[in-house]
């Protein structure tokens, strides 16, 4: 597939994404405020949310796919990673909305809610609908390797189960209204809206954590011990060092050193780094690699290559 054909592959999700989450938070908003369901409102303002997040998603994978430039010469990555920054302080100031509304109908400000059949519909939906993006949204991010497109498939997952908490509480204040003796079961929905905030700042840290690591190029760990090994195993590479990784949204810049025979010509040194570039590569998809070839005089034979030295006990004098 060309990279023109992948880039529009990535774009027609989000941008479908985007009219999803339109339609989820109308709906919500609209069904929570004739129920007064707080619970309701609370999925409205995180549909709201997810509308922020795939409109910001949407944009991030048009830019992010931009090639290099004079001013930004690794390209434009990393707007996927500020996005996703920005939808993680989003997502903690709704919960910190949902937290503070949910205490103050249970210990201050009581409020009836109406658990109708439009209640549990909209709901119902709602699943259906992230269970079917969540799961388009995370084969596009496998497929491209987009970080964009997984935060995004992530966050609608978790919408997948704080919607069914919400179905638990109205399901609560149903009992209630049948059953007298079980008055206290109107508490359900606020204590849904509880738990629903306490999944989104669950999420949110997640995301939040792995947003800033990108931000800070944190490399994975373990990668660069891989990158060593798969240059070191390049005929004519005698080894590899000062690896150092960069991620930028979908794409990673990987630099490193390898020594090689320093009477080797440099078509040698040139094909050893395509090779090296290529093995990489296998395993660490859209890098972008960068070899500085040093040279050494003393090649060590092939037995003797990354063998442990022994140490040689000293005559005593």
């Amino acid at each position: 597939m060309t990279s023109e054909s992948a880039q529009k592959e990535k774009r027609s999700v989000a941008f479908l994404s985007v009219l999803a989450a339109v339609g989820l938070t109308t709906f919500k908003l609209i069904v929570g405020l004739l129920t007064n369901s707080l619970g309701i409102l609370a999925e409205a303002a995180h549909s709201g949310l997810d509308l922020v997040a795939a409109a910001m998603t949407y944009f991030a994978v048009r830019v992010s796919d931009k090639p290099a430039d004079r001013t930004h010469q690794y390209g434009h990555g990393k707007i996927e990673n500020l996005s996703a920054l920005f939808e993680t302080l989003l997502l903690l100031a709704t919960s910190g909305w949902i937290i503070y509304e949910a205490i103050d109908r249970l210990f201050f400000h009581p409020a009836r809610v109406e658990a109708s059949v439009w209640a549990f519909v909209v709901m119902g939906i709602s699943i259906i609908i992230d269970i079917n993006r969540s799961k388009m949204l995370y084969k596009a991010a496998r497929k491209y390797n987009s970080q964009a497109l997984e935060a995004d498939a992530l966050h609608f997952r978790t919408d997948i189960w704080s919607s069914s908490v919400v179905i638990v509480g109205l399901i609560g204040v149903t009992v209630a209204r049948f059953l007298p003796g079980l008055d206290w079961m109107h508490a359900a929905d606020s204590l849904a809206a509880l738990v629903v905030a306490l999944i989104v700042i669950y999420v949110s840290g997640e995301l939040g954590w792995r947003t800033v690591s990108a931000l800070l190029d944190s490399a994975p760990q373990g990668m660069a011990e891989k990158i060593e090994q798969a240059a070191a195993a390049v005929p004519g590479v005698v080894n590899a060092h000062a690896v150092r990784i960069r991620p930028s949204g979908a794409h990673w810049f990987v630099d490193m050193h390898v020594t090689m025979d320093g009477n080797a010509t440099l078509n040698d040194a040139h094909a050893a780094t395509e090779k090296i570039e290529a093995a990489v590569q296998e395993f660490v998809t859209l890098a972008d690699v960068t070899v500085h070839v040093e040279p050494v005089d003393h090649v060590p034979s092939p037995k003797s290559k990354g063998a442990p030295k022994k140490n040689r006990r000293q005559r005593p004098a």
